[in-house]
């Protein structure tokens, strides 16, 4: 119900009673704000009682206001513009305590993705990207970070791996004209679903490419594309996206590929580390002495 929900809302709304109307007047031109409301802010906000909303929610089907709750924030998440979400924050979190309570949900964001996070996809994913000709991985507008993250640790333990840069959609397309069966495509997207993302991913499961699609939900665009659905939970703190689940479970991804193929990235880190000798590439600890 949650795609439809204020569609729902407004095709019921004749058979509701006048205080329920009140309700779903409120959340039809609101919801990106009483998706953060309790009941019985949301109640005082209209000028009802608590009891009302929580009988409005059970009205539209739902077991109590929480799972309404819910379903407005999966409504609202591809739809929300940077503004409303800043507007979101600023109710929400004010000045006071907003360093525990931003830290404290990612806690509980990482606790989430792992509690649900299916080992056997995970090990699937890592296999896939081990036996791999070539590794294509391409993440859009915040989703990048986690693409570059992604490539750049990658590129060391297994060697075979392109970084699609997020240009326009030519530029993009151009970037996988060698794709090919033998590949995996890793496509990274949260909300707002980036459209490049989605066709780029779409032309690569018509290449015939193992997808590995990291996203926020079963119900992700790239959900119907993906070999192996690789799930981080993701919500809004604000104007910004937060992605410590989803790096987290990138970085997860990093490490496994690494004892997979250690011995090859042993020998790469070697090499590095003498490159990075030769060049003086890291401070040393006795430079201050020096001084």
């Amino acid at each position: 119900m949650a795609e439809n929900l204020v569609a729902e809302i407004e095709k019921r709304m004749p058979g509701f009673s006048k205080s329920q109307k009140i309700i779903a007047r409120f959340i039809t031109e609101h919801y990106e704000k009483a998706a953060f409301m309790t009941a019985a802010k949301l109640g005082s906000t209209v000028g009802v009682s608590e009891s009302t909303v929580v009988r409005f929610a059970d009205e539209m089907g739902f077991e109590g206001y929480p799972e309404m709750q819910k379903a407005l924030r999966s409504y609202g998440r591809n739809r929300l513009t940077t503004l409303q979400r800043l507007d979101i924050a600023n109710e929400r979190f004010g000045e006071d305590g907003l360093v525990k309570s931003v830290m404290s949900q990612d806690i509980e964001r990482i606790r989430y993705t792992l509690e649900n996070l299916s080992e056997e996809t995970f090990n699937a994913a890592v296999d896939k990207i081990i036996n791999a000709r070539c590794v294509y991985i391409f993440g859009a507008m915040s989703s990048d970070i986690l693409a570059r993250f992604l490539s750049n640790y990658l590129q060391l333990s297994c060697g075979n791996v392109i970084h699609v840069q997020p240009i326009n959609s030519s530029g993009i397309l151009q970037q996988l004209i060698k794709l090919g069966s033998e590949d995996v495509f890793i496509s990274i997207s949260f909300p707002r679903y980036f459209k490049n993302t989605l066709t780029a991913t779409a032309y690569a499961k018509k290449c015939g490419a193992d997808i590995i699609a990291i996203t926020d939900s079963e119900a992700s665009p790239l959900a119907e594309y993906a070999n192996q659905l690789l799930l981080a939970k993701s919500d809004i703190i604000s104007y910004a996206d937060s992605l410590a689940a989803p790096l987290s479970l990138v970085n997860a991804l990093v490490a496994a590929v690494g004892v997979r193929n250690s011995s090859r990235l042993e020998q790469t880190l070697t090499r590095l580390e003498e490159l990075w000798a030769e060049n003086d590439a890291y401070k040393k600890d006795d430079e201050n002495d020096r001084t």
